[in-house]
């Protein structure tokens, strides 16, 4: 089987339905998720994105919660082609509301299971039965296409199973679903129980499963493979709960992996994914399949070599069919030729030299922890090649002390053409000590005035970069800029001054 076409695999190995509809539940059970809560206009948002996109059905809410989801589901119906359908339990009630929302297709349930059984309708088989046989009949009376689901369907005993959807087919349900209802299905038996019941009806089946165990999406293509004809999903997997079936991983797999067309524009789906996860609250984890921020970032100096020379070395499909973007992160494991993609990128030229000190910082940085933003790497790259092309006064030690009871204090040892010398003074914070104790040491080679000093972080965060940029001037009148970057603000201030005065010094000596 490896190294086959995948085509080749899917006529060996699969059970697959002529057509098969994704049916979106974003707006019902995917509102359902804790702390979600969405107004009318943000449903109807939602639901033209999700058309767009080319889902086939909509189940844009439950029509007998509330006024406000009788009045969506009906302003959805009017504004999308794809068919909305409505939420009932198998009660003239609820009935009536996915009516009276104008829907033409109703979703209706009730639990199967023995406890849902036992411990919430308090029912007995024959009772379920009737009720499932009821709800389906009012329905179909008055014009509606309906999908029945057998709540708690795989934790429902199969010979119980198999008769209420016999009986509920006899009443006209036009669809059979089945719903994972608390994610209990391994793909194993999910195969065994879609086959079944394939085997059994000549209805579709549609399947709802849920994600407790991470395997929704998994079970989800089982059910396919065997024969499923529609597949509920929601955007981002979200839903009661750890969610359902997500619909960018279920799209995405069945085009790019079983070579199926579900008829769903997939460059739309990191766009999706973000409006959803902006609407709802739910942020999705940088490592979220297809849509998540890492899922087509690469730090590794071996996985950016490769994806330099041909992106499939390190990524199963392009970013671009999903909407999605490669990124080339900066950090520890970063190698040279990504280092050299970057700064290529920004059009930012080094030479061999300063190029080795900014892979060399960058590196550093990385073993500390940091991570290295874009803004980050190009502050860095600048400092370099803004950087004094000789040093003739160079920082060689540096100590601090500074508390409630003693005025800040710095110790700073500095080798000015070959001699080192060292002092100590005070000042009003750290970095003011520093640089009197630096102008002590240099006064009998120059004297300065520290005109201008600016401090930035370049990115958010107390470990943030520190971009330091000032400007001094001697007494013959020349002026420098000096610039730094460092995780230390002492650092990064100490370094940029003695950039300023090395540039003065080689300014002083060519005019001598």
């Amino acid at each position: 089987m490896y190294g086959q076409d995948m085509e080749t695999i899917k006529k060996e190995n699969m059970n697959l339905a002529d057509d098969i509809y994704i049916f979106d539940t974003t707006l019902r059970d995917g509102e359902q998720a804790p702390g979600v809560a969405l107004t009318v206009d943000e449903k109807i948002q939602i639901a033209q994105k999700l058309d767009k996109l080319g889902v086939d059905k909509l189940e844009a809410g439950f029509p007998a919660s509330s006024k406000g989801e009788v009045m969506a589901c009906s302003q959805i119906k009017d504004i999308v082609d794809a068919t909305t359908v409505g939420l009932a339990r198998t009660v003239k009630k609820d009935i009536d509301a996915v009516l009276e929302a104008d829907l033409d297709y109703m979703h209706t349930f009730i639990g199967t299971s023995p406890l849902h059984r036992d411990y919430k309708l308090k029912m007995d088989k024959e009772t379920i039965i009737e009720t499932a046989i009821a709800g389906v009949e009012y329905g179909k009376d008055h014009g509606l296409t309906v999908e029945f689901s057998a709540e708690d369907a795989t934790r429902t005993e199969k010979e119980f199973l198999i008769n209420v959807y016999k009986a509920v087919v006899d009443a006209g349900a036009d669809f059979l679903n089945v719903p994972d209802t608390v994610g209990v299905l391994t793909p194993v038996v999910t195969r065994e129980l879609i086959s079944d019941l394939k085997a059994e009806f000549k209805t579709p089946i549609s399947v709802h499963f849920h994600n407790d165990f991470g395997l929704a999406t998994s079970n989800t293509l089982t059910a396919i493979e065997n024969g499923a004809n529609q597949a509920h999903v929601t955007v981002n997997g979200i839903g009661e709960r750890t969610g359902n079936a997500s619909l960018e991983e279920l799209a995405v797999t069945l085009k790019a992996v079983y070579g199926i067309d579900i008829g769903i524009d997939t460059t739309q789906l990191y766009n999706m994914s973000e409006f959803v996860g902006r609407i709802t609250g739910i942020k999705m984890p940088v490592n979220k399949p297809i849509v998540g921020d890492n899922a087509f970032a690469h730090e590794s100096g071996i996985h950016v070599h490769g994806i330099l020379n041909n992106a499939l070395t390190y990524e199963p499909i392009s970013p671009e069919l999903v909407g999605h973007s490669r990124r080339i992160v900066i950090g520890k494991h970063t190698g040279a030729n990504a280092l050299k993609s970057k700064l290529e990128q920004y059009h930012i030229d080094l030479d061999d030299q300063q190029f080795q000190k900014v892979f060399d910082q960058i590196k550093a940085l990385g073993d500390k922890g940091k991570t290295i933003t874009d803004s980050d790497l190009k502050a860095i790259a600048i400092t370099e090649i803004s950087a004094a092309k000789e040093t003739p006064i160079k920082l060689i030690g540096l100590g601090l002390l500074s508390g409630a009871v003693v005025s800040p204090t710095a110790t700073v040892k500095l080798e000015i053409d070959g001699v080192v010398k060292e002092t100590s003074s005070t000042g009003v914070g750290p970095v003011d000590a520093a640089l009197n104790a630096i102008k002590d040491l240099i006064s009998d080679t120059m004297d300065i005035e520290l005109e201008e000093y600016n401090l930035e972080a370049i990115t958010g965060g107390t470990d943030a970069l520190a971009e330091v940029f000032t400007i001094t001037s001697d007494s013959h009148g020349n002026k420098s800029t000096g610039r730094a970057t460092n995780d230390d603000i002492v650092m990064a201030s100490i370094s940029a001054v003695l950039d300023s005065i090395n540039k003065l010094l080689l300014i002083q000596r060519a005019n001598e």
